[in-house]
């Protein structure tokens, strides 16, 4: 990987760059019980704080981020670790809902590094990025000791790094759908026992139980733990607060119902309004302009809750609905693309190749799209290209959504952030 320079001589560029540069994916992996001995060579910080982990299929993160907010909200300090990160990698380390101070994040890189190197020297692979920036997590919490840590999971929940950690607080499991088939299974069972493989012994666990499959097999494993089990259903949906997106208000439920099992002092309902009314989740059905909406729905069951966002936004609404879109190879873009051909009134789709290895090919998702049924359909090699086209054809009552990846709302975040003063022209 390089050699690292003295800290003196680092930049914030190297530390990313670096970090950016390790394999997403790679042929040999640590196992959970190799990550637990890069956690002992750094003093077992996980278990300086009291944690609550989430897995699940769609809206980890959203479940993470009211978390934080009501926790916040209550006077308790809150380190979280979400995955992916949209524009910058910071945004993964995140200490009362803000990212850690970029000299705690370089710091703290550093020592990782550092560590890594002492463990590769001892025969130990290297740590894929996700096991890099999961052990960088448990050193900056362990280091600044909030009162809780939300510990999002990567890919599944049996296998993953994150469930290394042996007392979690309680477990929260999300909606299962198909997504990563070829690393979870290739049924809503299958993938369903994966996420649930984070259920402990004895530890409380909190799940979306409106997919019957998904959630006999989440129930079958806490009977098995001997884990108090609470599942929530859509009648139950967090309904005390207007969210941009239906989907949000299950995922408000689910963040709700694991702090009242936890039965924390300072938590009301007045509590949970306030917080979550002032959330915003980057990238998940939000406004960056107006009538201009992004959402980081990346598989079949994140689109069918796009698609009902969507319609509930358009309700009655004059305008036409157009379509920019993304996808990389290894996510089921076809059903997605036939999903939103049929679910909206789309106008005009434009499609665009990702800065990115795994990128589908733009001719590809356009060809997918008129077979689809869709005539209005153009393609572009770079999102910048892409995004100026639409804006340049979309009248004032007219709706753009821009979903398909969130590697793409990260590129669309970026290119608002950076030309913002030029939107009327475009950019």
């Amino acid at each position: 990987m390089g050699d690292m320079p003295a800290y003196t001589e680092m930049t914030e560029k190297y530390a990313r760059e670096y970090l950016l540069g390790i394999p997403l994916w790679t042929k040999k992996k640590n196992t959970i019980e190799q990550v637990r001995q890069f956690l002992s060579e750094l003093g077992d910080p996980e278990r300086l704080f009291k944690i609550i982990h989430v897995a699940g299929t769609n809206g980890k993160g959203s479940v993470c981020a009211y978390l934080t907010a009501m926790l916040t909200a209550a006077g308790y300090h809150v380190g979280t670790f979400v995955s992916p990160h949209l524009a910058d990698v910071k945004e993964r380390f995140l200490y009362d809902g803000e990212p850690v101070k970029e000299t705690e994040f370089e710091a703290c890189f550093l020592r990782i590094y550092h560590m890594v190197q002492t463990m590769i020297c001892r025969g130990f692979c290297h740590p894929t990025f996700f096991e890099f920036a999961f052990l960088m997590a448990m050193d900056l919490f362990g280091r600044l000791r909030p009162d809780f840590v939300i510990l999002e999971a990567g890919l599944g929940g049996r296998l993953d790094t994150t469930n290394v950690v042996e007392k979690p607080e309680i477990c929260i499991i999300t909606s299962i759908s198909l997504d990563h088939t070829q690393y979870l299974g290739e049924t809503i069972p299958e993938i369903a026992a994966e996420k649930a493989g984070i259920i402990k012994p004895g530890i409380p666990v909190v799940y979306d139980s409106n997919q019957p499959e998904a959630a006999a097999v989440i129930a079958r494993r806490a009977r098995t733990c001997s884990a108090p089990a609470y599942p929530v259903s859509e009648k139950e949906s967090y309904r005390q607060v207007e969210f941009a997106a239906p989907y949000q208000a299950m995922n408000a439920a689910l963040a709700v119902r694991a702090l009242e099992v936890l039965s924390l002092d300072g938590m009301n309902d007045k509590i949970y309004r306030k917080a979550l009314s002032g959330v915003c989740w980057k990238g998940r059905m939000q406004e960056l302009a107006p009538n201009i909406w992004v959402d980081g729905a990346h598989n079949p069951g994140g689109i069918r809750e796009f698609i009902r966002g969507v319609n509930r936004i358009s309700a009655g609404v004059q305008g036409r609905i157009q379509l920019l879109f993304a996808a990389v190879s290894d996510k089921d873009y076809s059903e997605m693309i036939r999903l939103l051909a049929e679910g909206l009134p789309i106008d005009r789709v434009t499609v665009v190749h990702l800065n990115n290895e795994r990128g589908m090919d733009e001719a590809l998702l356009a060809e997918q799209f008129r077979k689809a049924g869709c005539s209005n359909v153009r393609q572009f090699r770079t999102v910048r290209e892409a995004l100026t086209a639409a804006l340049v054809d979309k009248h004032e009552k007219d709706r753009l959504y821009i979903v398909g990846s969130l590697y793409l709302i990260g590129e669309i975040i970026e290119e608002f952030d950076h030309g913002r003063r030029d939107y009327n022209a475009g950019f």
